[in-house]
Protein backbone atom coordinates (compact mmCIF):
# COMPACT_ATOMS: atom_id res chain seq x y z
CA UNK A 1 0.00 0.00 0.00
CA UNK A 2 2.78 2.24 0.64
CA UNK A 3 3.97 2.28 -2.58
CA UNK A 4 0.80 3.20 -4.11
CA UNK A 5 0.53 6.25 -1.54
CA UNK A 6 3.61 7.27 -2.28
CA UNK A 7 3.37 7.23 -6.31
CA UNK A 8 -0.06 9.37 -5.74
CA UNK A 9 0.68 12.13 -2.59
CA UNK A 10 4.12 12.97 -3.81
CA UNK A 11 5.17 14.11 -7.67
CA UNK A 12 8.61 14.32 -9.04
CA UNK A 13 10.20 17.87 -10.65
CA UNK A 14 10.26 15.65 -13.89
CA UNK A 15 6.70 15.07 -13.72
CA UNK A 16 5.56 18.58 -12.70
CA UNK A 17 8.10 19.92 -15.62
CA UNK A 18 6.23 17.70 -18.40
CA UNK A 19 2.79 18.46 -17.19
CA UNK A 20 3.51 21.94 -17.54
CA UNK A 21 4.76 21.29 -20.96
CA UNK A 22 2.52 19.36 -22.21
CA UNK A 23 -0.01 22.07 -21.78
CA UNK A 24 -1.91 19.85 -18.89
CA UNK A 25 -2.47 23.07 -17.18
CA UNK A 26 -4.91 23.73 -19.44
CA UNK A 27 -7.98 22.04 -17.19
CA UNK A 28 -7.26 19.38 -14.55
CA UNK A 29 -3.81 20.43 -13.12
CA UNK A 30 -3.23 23.41 -11.20
CA UNK A 31 0.16 23.98 -9.33
CA UNK A 32 -0.31 26.58 -6.05
CA UNK A 33 3.15 28.11 -4.41
CA UNK A 34 2.04 27.69 -0.68
CA UNK A 35 5.23 29.37 0.71
CA UNK A 36 5.01 30.85 4.49
CA UNK A 37 7.74 31.85 6.86
CA UNK A 38 8.18 32.58 10.88
CA UNK A 39 9.05 36.24 10.89
CA UNK A 40 12.17 35.13 12.33
CA UNK A 41 13.54 34.41 8.68
CA UNK A 42 12.84 38.01 7.51
CA UNK A 43 11.34 36.21 3.95
CA UNK A 44 8.27 38.01 2.39
CA UNK A 45 6.53 34.76 0.70
CA UNK A 46 4.36 37.03 -1.67
CA UNK A 47 6.84 38.93 -2.83
CA UNK A 48 9.60 36.18 -3.70
CA UNK A 49 6.26 34.36 -5.30
CA UNK A 50 6.46 37.44 -7.91
CA UNK A 51 10.04 37.19 -8.41
CA UNK A 52 10.06 33.38 -8.97
CA UNK A 53 7.61 30.92 -9.24
CA UNK A 54 6.99 27.87 -11.30
CA UNK A 55 4.95 28.12 -14.55
CA UNK A 56 1.48 28.27 -14.17
CA UNK A 57 1.51 28.36 -10.32
CA UNK A 58 -0.89 30.50 -8.02
CA UNK A 59 -0.13 31.91 -4.68
CA UNK A 60 -2.24 30.23 -1.82
CA UNK A 61 -1.65 32.36 1.51
CA UNK A 62 -2.38 30.19 4.63
CA UNK A 63 -2.86 33.61 6.67
CA UNK A 64 -5.20 34.75 4.07
CA UNK A 65 -7.36 31.68 3.88
CA UNK A 66 -7.85 31.16 7.43
CA UNK A 67 -10.46 31.65 10.46
CA UNK A 68 -10.04 35.37 11.69
CA UNK A 69 -11.85 35.56 14.67
CA UNK A 70 -9.57 33.79 16.59
CA UNK A 71 -6.13 34.60 18.53
CA UNK A 72 -4.46 32.16 16.87
CA UNK A 73 -2.49 32.18 13.45
CA UNK A 74 -3.67 30.71 10.49
CA UNK A 75 -6.75 28.62 11.92
CA UNK A 76 -8.88 26.28 9.55
CA UNK A 77 -11.69 28.52 7.97
CA UNK A 78 -14.81 27.46 7.50
CA UNK A 79 -16.01 25.25 4.76
CA UNK A 80 -17.22 28.01 2.85
CA UNK A 81 -14.49 30.63 3.45
CA UNK A 82 -12.12 27.47 2.01
CA UNK A 83 -14.36 27.02 -1.00
CA UNK A 84 -14.70 30.88 -1.58
CA UNK A 85 -10.98 30.94 -1.41
CA UNK A 86 -10.20 27.76 -3.56
CA UNK A 87 -12.91 28.53 -6.08
CA UNK A 88 -11.94 32.11 -6.46
CA UNK A 89 -7.99 30.30 -7.63
CA UNK A 90 -9.60 28.36 -10.27
CA UNK A 91 -9.93 25.30 -8.64
CA UNK A 92 -12.76 23.41 -9.02
CA UNK A 93 -13.14 19.47 -7.61
CA UNK A 94 -12.52 18.20 -11.07
CA UNK A 95 -8.52 19.44 -10.83
CA UNK A 96 -5.59 17.57 -9.60
CA UNK A 97 -3.74 20.02 -7.35
CA UNK A 98 0.05 20.04 -6.97
CA UNK A 99 1.19 22.26 -3.74
CA UNK A 100 5.36 23.55 -3.02
CA UNK A 101 7.11 25.71 -1.06
CA UNK A 102 10.18 27.75 -1.46
CA UNK A 103 11.91 26.86 1.97
CA UNK A 104 15.80 26.25 1.96
CA UNK A 105 14.94 22.71 3.61
CA UNK A 106 12.72 21.86 0.60
CA UNK A 107 9.35 21.25 2.14
CA UNK A 108 8.19 23.71 5.02
CA UNK A 109 4.58 25.16 4.66
CA UNK A 110 3.40 23.24 1.63
CA UNK A 111 1.98 20.10 3.77
CA UNK A 112 -0.31 22.35 5.43
CA UNK A 113 -1.99 23.18 2.28
CA UNK A 114 -1.92 19.41 1.52
CA UNK A 115 -4.00 18.36 4.16
CA UNK A 116 -6.02 21.53 4.28
CA UNK A 117 -7.34 20.04 0.76
CA UNK A 118 -7.78 17.01 1.80
CA UNK A 119 -9.37 17.56 5.26
CA UNK A 120 -11.86 19.17 3.06
CA UNK A 121 -12.75 16.27 1.14
CA UNK A 122 -10.58 17.03 -1.73
CA UNK A 123 -7.99 14.03 -2.45
CA UNK A 124 -6.71 14.61 -6.00
CA UNK A 125 -3.80 16.64 -4.36
CA UNK A 126 0.19 16.18 -4.21
CA UNK A 127 3.05 17.62 -3.18
CA UNK A 128 6.08 18.30 -5.00
CA UNK A 129 8.97 16.44 -3.61
CA UNK A 130 11.94 18.60 -3.00
CA UNK A 131 9.96 21.86 -3.23
CA UNK A 132 11.10 24.72 -5.70
CA UNK A 133 14.74 23.88 -3.92
CA UNK A 134 15.15 21.06 -6.32
CA UNK A 135 12.85 22.38 -8.93
CA UNK A 136 15.94 25.24 -9.29
CA UNK A 137 18.44 22.65 -8.67
CA UNK A 138 17.59 20.46 -11.64
CA UNK A 139 16.86 23.17 -13.96
CA UNK A 140 13.58 23.69 -14.66
CA UNK A 141 12.33 27.14 -15.63
CA UNK A 142 10.41 29.84 -13.82
CA UNK A 143 8.70 33.11 -14.07
CA UNK A 144 7.12 35.89 -12.58
CA UNK A 145 4.18 38.43 -12.02
CA UNK A 146 1.12 37.76 -11.05
CA UNK A 147 -1.88 36.34 -13.24
CA UNK A 148 -5.44 36.19 -12.00
CA UNK A 149 -7.49 33.16 -12.38
CA UNK A 150 -10.62 32.37 -13.70
CA UNK A 151 -13.38 32.13 -10.24
CA UNK A 152 -14.85 28.78 -10.39
CA UNK A 153 -17.53 26.60 -8.15
CA UNK A 154 -15.52 24.15 -5.77
CA UNK A 155 -17.39 22.51 -2.97
CA UNK A 156 -15.73 21.76 0.40
CA UNK A 157 -16.73 19.23 3.46
CA UNK A 158 -14.66 19.40 6.27
CA UNK A 159 -13.95 16.08 7.80
CA UNK A 160 -14.09 16.98 11.68
CA UNK A 161 -12.45 13.76 13.14
CA UNK A 162 -8.95 14.84 11.78
CA UNK A 163 -8.57 18.27 13.47
CA UNK A 164 -8.87 17.99 17.25
CA UNK A 165 -9.64 21.15 19.46
CA UNK A 166 -7.94 22.43 22.77
CA UNK A 167 -10.59 20.74 25.21
CA UNK A 168 -9.65 17.12 23.52
CA UNK A 169 -6.18 17.26 24.07
CA UNK A 170 -6.76 18.31 27.75
CA UNK A 171 -9.28 15.29 27.73
CA UNK A 172 -6.25 13.21 26.49
CA UNK A 173 -3.76 14.07 29.54
CA UNK A 174 -6.38 11.42 31.30
CA UNK A 175 -7.69 9.58 28.42
CA UNK A 176 -4.28 8.47 26.29
CA UNK A 177 -7.46 7.91 23.68
CA UNK A 178 -4.77 9.21 20.84
CA UNK A 179 -0.82 9.61 20.63
CA UNK A 180 0.89 12.62 20.17
CA UNK A 181 3.68 13.77 18.33
CA UNK A 182 5.14 17.72 18.25
CA UNK A 183 7.14 18.36 15.20
CA UNK A 184 8.70 21.49 16.69
CA UNK A 185 12.87 21.43 16.90
CA UNK A 186 13.59 19.50 20.43
CA UNK A 187 14.92 22.79 21.88
CA UNK A 188 11.56 24.33 21.36
CA UNK A 189 10.09 21.02 22.76
CA UNK A 190 11.97 21.07 25.87
CA UNK A 191 11.82 24.65 26.43
CA UNK A 192 15.41 25.41 25.90
CA UNK A 193 15.00 27.61 22.56
CA UNK A 194 13.13 30.50 22.49
CA UNK A 195 9.16 30.26 20.14
CA UNK A 196 8.83 33.04 17.57
CA UNK A 197 6.12 34.52 18.67
CA UNK A 198 6.31 37.01 21.29
CA UNK A 199 5.04 36.36 24.18
CA UNK A 200 4.91 32.38 23.87
CA UNK A 201 7.25 30.29 26.20
CA UNK A 202 8.90 26.70 24.88
CA UNK A 203 8.20 23.94 26.02
CA UNK A 204 5.68 21.41 25.69
CA UNK A 205 2.40 18.97 26.68
CA UNK A 206 1.89 16.90 29.42
CA UNK A 207 1.39 12.97 29.20
CA UNK A 208 3.88 11.38 27.33
CA UNK A 209 3.77 13.66 23.36
CA UNK A 210 6.77 12.49 21.96
CA UNK A 211 8.71 15.05 20.01
CA UNK A 212 9.83 14.33 16.00
CA UNK A 213 11.55 17.27 14.41
CA UNK A 214 9.64 18.08 11.31
CA UNK A 215 12.56 18.48 9.40
CA UNK A 216 13.96 15.05 10.22
CA UNK A 217 11.21 13.57 7.91
CA UNK A 218 13.30 15.08 5.05
CA UNK A 219 16.34 14.34 3.21
CA UNK A 220 19.68 16.24 3.18
CA UNK A 221 18.62 16.95 -0.51
CA UNK A 222 14.85 18.21 0.92
CA UNK A 223 13.27 15.55 -0.30
CA UNK A 224 10.51 12.99 1.80
CA UNK A 225 12.46 10.18 2.97
CA UNK A 226 11.51 6.91 2.16
CA UNK A 227 8.15 5.10 3.58
CA UNK A 228 10.67 1.95 5.32
CA UNK A 229 12.58 5.21 6.61
CA UNK A 230 9.85 7.00 7.98
CA UNK A 231 8.19 3.91 9.19
CA UNK A 232 10.85 3.57 11.25
CA UNK A 233 10.83 6.74 12.73
CA UNK A 234 7.63 6.71 14.20
CA UNK A 235 8.96 3.15 15.62
CA UNK A 236 12.04 4.24 17.32
CA UNK A 237 9.71 6.77 19.13
CA UNK A 238 7.60 3.52 19.96
CA UNK A 239 4.18 5.62 17.92
CA UNK A 240 1.73 2.61 16.78
CA UNK A 241 0.70 3.37 13.89
CA UNK A 242 -2.25 1.54 13.99
CA UNK A 243 -3.43 3.18 16.81
CA UNK A 244 -4.73 7.12 16.60
CA UNK A 245 -2.50 9.42 16.30
CA UNK A 246 -2.40 13.43 16.42
CA UNK A 247 0.40 15.91 15.55
CA UNK A 248 1.18 19.16 17.03
CA UNK A 249 3.64 22.05 16.64
CA UNK A 250 4.12 25.96 17.47
CA UNK A 251 0.89 26.91 15.13
CA UNK A 252 -0.39 23.82 13.06
CA UNK A 253 1.98 24.34 10.02
CA UNK A 254 5.07 22.09 10.05
CA UNK A 255 2.86 19.62 12.14
CA UNK A 256 1.46 18.48 8.53
CA UNK A 257 4.82 17.06 8.12
CA UNK A 258 4.02 13.86 10.71
CA UNK A 259 0.17 13.57 8.84
CA UNK A 260 2.02 13.48 5.62
CA UNK A 261 4.84 11.17 6.33
CA UNK A 262 2.31 8.86 8.34
CA UNK A 263 0.48 9.08 5.25
CA UNK A 264 2.97 7.83 3.30
CA UNK A 265 3.84 4.51 5.45
CA UNK A 266 -0.24 3.73 5.11
CA UNK A 267 -2.24 5.48 7.95
CA UNK A 268 -4.22 8.03 6.64
CA UNK A 269 -6.57 9.35 9.67
CA UNK A 270 -3.37 11.27 11.64
CA UNK A 271 -5.20 13.99 12.79
CA UNK A 272 -3.85 17.79 13.47
CA UNK A 273 -4.06 20.24 16.70
CA UNK A 274 -5.23 23.15 15.00
CA UNK A 275 -4.61 25.19 17.80
CA UNK A 276 -0.93 24.22 18.54
CA UNK A 277 1.53 25.39 21.16
CA UNK A 278 0.47 28.45 20.61
CA UNK A 279 -3.17 28.02 21.69
CA UNK A 280 -2.40 25.46 24.36
CA UNK A 281 0.31 27.67 26.00
CA UNK A 282 -2.44 30.30 25.98
CA UNK A 283 -5.06 28.85 27.88
CA UNK A 284 -2.52 26.28 29.64
CA UNK A 285 -2.34 26.41 33.55
CA UNK A 286 1.43 26.60 34.37
CA UNK A 287 1.48 23.15 35.51
CA UNK A 288 0.14 22.31 31.92
CA UNK A 289 3.60 23.68 30.66
CA UNK A 290 6.72 21.16 30.60
CA UNK A 291 9.59 23.31 30.31
CA UNK A 292 13.14 22.70 31.42
CA UNK A 293 13.58 26.87 30.59
CA UNK A 294 11.12 28.99 32.16
CA UNK A 295 7.64 27.24 31.56
CA UNK A 296 4.73 29.63 32.49
CA UNK A 297 4.66 31.15 35.94
CA UNK A 298 0.80 33.08 35.77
Amino acid sequence: MANQVLLRTLVSAKWLSDAVRSTQLGSPLRILDASWYLPKTKRDARKEFKQRHIPGALFFDIDACAERATPYDHMLPTEEDFAEYVGNLGISNNCHVVVYDGSDLGSFSAPRVWWMFRIFGHRDVSLLNGGLKNWLLEGFPVTSGMRRPTPTEFTAKLDHSQVKTHEEMVDNMETHAFQVVDARSEGRFRGLEPEPREGIEPGHMPGGVVNIPFYSFLTESGHMKAPEQLRQMFEEKRIDLSRPLVASCGSGVTACHVTLASFLCGKEDTAIYDGSWVEWYMRARPEDVVSEGRGKTV
